[in-house]
Protein backbone atom coordinates (compact mmCIF):
# COMPACT_ATOMS: atom_id res chain seq x y z
CA UNK A 1 0.00 0.00 0.00
CA UNK A 2 1.53 3.08 -0.83
CA UNK A 3 0.87 6.50 0.94
CA UNK A 4 0.59 10.08 -0.56
CA UNK A 5 1.09 13.55 0.90
CA UNK A 6 -1.68 15.80 0.43
CA UNK A 7 -0.66 19.60 1.40
CA UNK A 8 -2.94 22.49 0.63
CA UNK A 9 -3.10 25.77 1.42
CA UNK A 10 -6.80 27.51 1.09
CA UNK A 11 -8.24 30.74 2.12
CA UNK A 12 -11.95 30.41 2.50
CA UNK A 13 -11.62 26.31 2.68
CA UNK A 14 -12.47 24.99 -1.16
CA UNK A 15 -9.45 23.98 -1.35
CA UNK A 16 -9.23 22.17 1.77
CA UNK A 17 -12.35 19.63 -0.26
CA UNK A 18 -10.30 19.40 -2.77
CA UNK A 19 -7.82 17.99 -0.75
CA UNK A 20 -9.74 15.53 1.25
CA UNK A 21 -12.14 13.95 -2.01
CA UNK A 22 -8.12 12.89 -3.56
CA UNK A 23 -7.97 11.37 0.10
CA UNK A 24 -11.52 9.83 0.04
CA UNK A 25 -10.74 8.81 -4.00
CA UNK A 26 -7.09 7.48 -2.93
CA UNK A 27 -8.66 5.58 -0.10
CA UNK A 28 -10.98 4.09 -1.95
CA UNK A 29 -8.78 2.82 -4.49
CA UNK A 30 -6.98 0.79 -1.25
CA UNK A 31 -4.17 3.49 -0.42
CA UNK A 32 -3.47 5.66 2.56
CA UNK A 33 -3.24 9.41 2.14
CA UNK A 34 -2.49 12.29 5.28
CA UNK A 35 -3.90 15.15 4.52
CA UNK A 36 -1.85 18.51 5.63
CA UNK A 37 -2.59 21.97 5.68
CA UNK A 38 0.11 24.12 4.83
CA UNK A 39 -0.93 26.35 7.11
CA UNK A 40 -0.01 24.31 10.35
CA UNK A 41 2.17 21.19 8.99
CA UNK A 42 3.20 19.03 11.50
CA UNK A 43 6.77 20.15 13.55
CA UNK A 44 8.54 16.46 11.74
CA UNK A 45 6.79 16.32 8.53
CA UNK A 46 9.26 13.58 7.08
CA UNK A 47 8.53 13.62 2.99
CA UNK A 48 10.04 10.56 2.79
CA UNK A 49 7.73 8.65 4.75
CA UNK A 50 5.52 9.32 1.13
CA UNK A 51 5.75 7.10 -1.95
CA UNK A 52 4.00 10.76 -3.64
CA UNK A 53 3.07 14.43 -2.92
CA UNK A 54 0.10 15.99 -4.26
CA UNK A 55 0.44 20.15 -3.16
CA UNK A 56 -2.66 21.67 -4.03
CA UNK A 57 -3.20 25.66 -3.59
CA UNK A 58 -5.83 28.05 -4.43
CA UNK A 59 -4.59 31.31 -6.02
CA UNK A 60 -5.66 34.92 -4.92
CA UNK A 61 -4.93 37.61 -7.01
CA UNK A 62 -3.20 36.55 -9.22
CA UNK A 63 -0.88 34.68 -6.91
CA UNK A 64 -0.67 31.15 -4.96
CA UNK A 65 -1.29 31.04 -1.06
CA UNK A 66 2.05 32.14 0.70
CA UNK A 67 2.18 29.04 2.74
CA UNK A 68 2.52 26.76 -0.21
CA UNK A 69 5.15 28.97 -2.06
CA UNK A 70 7.19 28.67 1.18
CA UNK A 71 6.70 25.35 1.96
CA UNK A 72 7.93 24.39 -1.97
CA UNK A 73 10.83 26.56 -0.87
CA UNK A 74 12.17 24.43 1.59
CA UNK A 75 11.70 21.36 0.82
CA UNK A 76 11.85 21.14 -2.73
CA UNK A 77 14.78 19.01 -3.20
CA UNK A 78 13.02 16.79 -0.84
CA UNK A 79 9.47 17.04 -3.49
CA UNK A 80 11.84 16.37 -6.58
CA UNK A 81 12.90 13.24 -5.02
CA UNK A 82 9.46 11.40 -5.65
CA UNK A 83 6.16 11.74 -8.01
CA UNK A 84 4.92 15.18 -7.13
CA UNK A 85 1.65 16.53 -8.47
CA UNK A 86 0.79 20.47 -8.27
CA UNK A 87 -2.52 21.49 -8.15
CA UNK A 88 -3.06 25.13 -9.15
CA UNK A 89 -6.52 26.04 -7.82
CA UNK A 90 -8.36 29.12 -9.38
CA UNK A 91 -11.51 30.96 -11.11
CA UNK A 92 -9.33 31.39 -13.74
CA UNK A 93 -9.48 27.87 -14.76
CA UNK A 94 -13.12 28.00 -14.64
CA UNK A 95 -13.22 30.63 -17.26
CA UNK A 96 -11.27 28.27 -19.21
CA UNK A 97 -13.45 25.31 -18.76
CA UNK A 98 -16.55 27.79 -19.79
CA UNK A 99 -17.99 26.14 -22.70
CA UNK A 100 -20.39 29.15 -23.23
CA UNK A 101 -17.83 31.53 -23.16
CA UNK A 102 -16.43 33.37 -25.70
CA UNK A 103 -13.28 32.09 -27.22
CA UNK A 104 -11.94 35.02 -26.89
CA UNK A 105 -12.52 34.76 -22.62
CA UNK A 106 -11.35 31.58 -22.50
CA UNK A 107 -7.82 32.09 -23.88
CA UNK A 108 -7.62 35.28 -22.21
CA UNK A 109 -8.30 33.02 -18.91
CA UNK A 110 -6.30 30.13 -20.19
CA UNK A 111 -3.06 33.17 -20.30
CA UNK A 112 -3.79 34.33 -17.19
CA UNK A 113 -3.85 30.30 -15.50
CA UNK A 114 -0.57 29.56 -17.49
CA UNK A 115 0.91 32.64 -16.11
CA UNK A 116 0.10 32.39 -12.67
CA UNK A 117 1.55 28.68 -12.69
CA UNK A 118 4.80 29.89 -14.37
CA UNK A 119 5.15 32.52 -11.65
CA UNK A 120 4.96 30.26 -8.67
CA UNK A 121 7.23 27.55 -10.55
CA UNK A 122 9.89 30.71 -11.24
CA UNK A 123 9.63 31.68 -6.99
CA UNK A 124 9.93 28.29 -5.89
CA UNK A 125 12.08 26.78 -8.50
CA UNK A 126 9.59 23.34 -8.49
CA UNK A 127 9.53 21.31 -11.27
CA UNK A 128 7.07 18.71 -10.19
CA UNK A 129 5.95 15.97 -11.97
CA UNK A 130 2.78 17.37 -13.51
CA UNK A 131 0.80 20.27 -13.33
CA UNK A 132 -3.33 20.34 -13.24
CA UNK A 133 -5.19 23.82 -13.06
CA UNK A 134 -8.60 22.83 -10.95
CA UNK A 135 -11.24 24.93 -11.11
CA UNK A 136 -12.42 26.86 -7.78
CA UNK A 137 -15.38 28.26 -6.65
CA UNK A 138 -16.59 31.64 -5.70
CA UNK A 139 -17.68 31.35 -2.10
CA UNK A 140 -19.97 34.53 -1.20
CA UNK A 141 -21.27 33.54 1.86
CA UNK A 142 -17.63 33.10 2.98
CA UNK A 143 -16.46 36.22 1.95
CA UNK A 144 -16.68 40.05 4.32
CA UNK A 145 -18.70 42.38 2.44
CA UNK A 146 -15.83 44.37 0.22
CA UNK A 147 -14.50 40.85 -0.47
CA UNK A 148 -17.58 40.07 -1.93
CA UNK A 149 -17.99 43.12 -3.86
CA UNK A 150 -15.03 42.56 -5.55
CA UNK A 151 -15.62 39.16 -6.52
CA UNK A 152 -18.54 40.39 -8.01
CA UNK A 153 -17.05 42.65 -9.98
CA UNK A 154 -14.50 40.18 -10.92
CA UNK A 155 -17.18 37.73 -11.51
CA UNK A 156 -19.14 40.22 -13.34
CA UNK A 157 -15.96 41.17 -16.09
CA UNK A 158 -15.08 37.30 -16.47
CA UNK A 159 -18.61 35.88 -17.15
CA UNK A 160 -18.92 34.18 -13.68
CA UNK A 161 -22.39 34.35 -11.35
CA UNK A 162 -23.16 37.35 -9.95
CA UNK A 163 -25.44 36.09 -7.40
CA UNK A 164 -23.75 36.87 -3.87
CA UNK A 165 -26.61 35.12 -2.14
CA UNK A 166 -25.16 31.42 -2.49
CA UNK A 167 -21.68 30.18 -3.47
CA UNK A 168 -20.73 28.34 -6.80
CA UNK A 169 -18.79 25.45 -7.38
CA UNK A 170 -17.16 24.76 -10.69
CA UNK A 171 -14.62 22.19 -9.93
CA UNK A 172 -14.78 19.21 -12.14
CA UNK A 173 -14.93 16.61 -8.93
CA UNK A 174 -15.23 13.87 -11.97
CA UNK A 175 -11.64 14.95 -12.79
CA UNK A 176 -10.06 14.84 -9.27
CA UNK A 177 -11.36 11.44 -9.48
CA UNK A 178 -9.91 10.36 -12.58
CA UNK A 179 -6.51 12.26 -11.37
CA UNK A 180 -6.53 10.19 -8.52
CA UNK A 181 -6.47 6.89 -10.16
CA UNK A 182 -3.76 8.18 -12.74
CA UNK A 183 -2.01 9.01 -9.62
CA UNK A 184 -2.30 5.61 -7.65
CA UNK A 185 -1.89 3.25 -10.62
CA UNK A 186 1.43 4.75 -11.55
CA UNK A 187 3.43 2.15 -10.52
CA UNK A 188 6.28 4.91 -9.39
CA UNK A 189 3.76 6.92 -7.44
Amino acid sequence: MQTILILFATREGHTQRIADRLSTAIHKLGHSADVVDAADPPDRLNLDLYSGVIVAASVHAGKHESEIIEFVKRHRQELERRPAVFLSVSLSEAGVEDEDAPPERRAKAAADVDAMIHAFLEETGWAPAKIQAIAGALLYTKYNFLIKMIMRRIAQASGGSTDTSKDHDYTNWALLDRLAEELVGKSSM
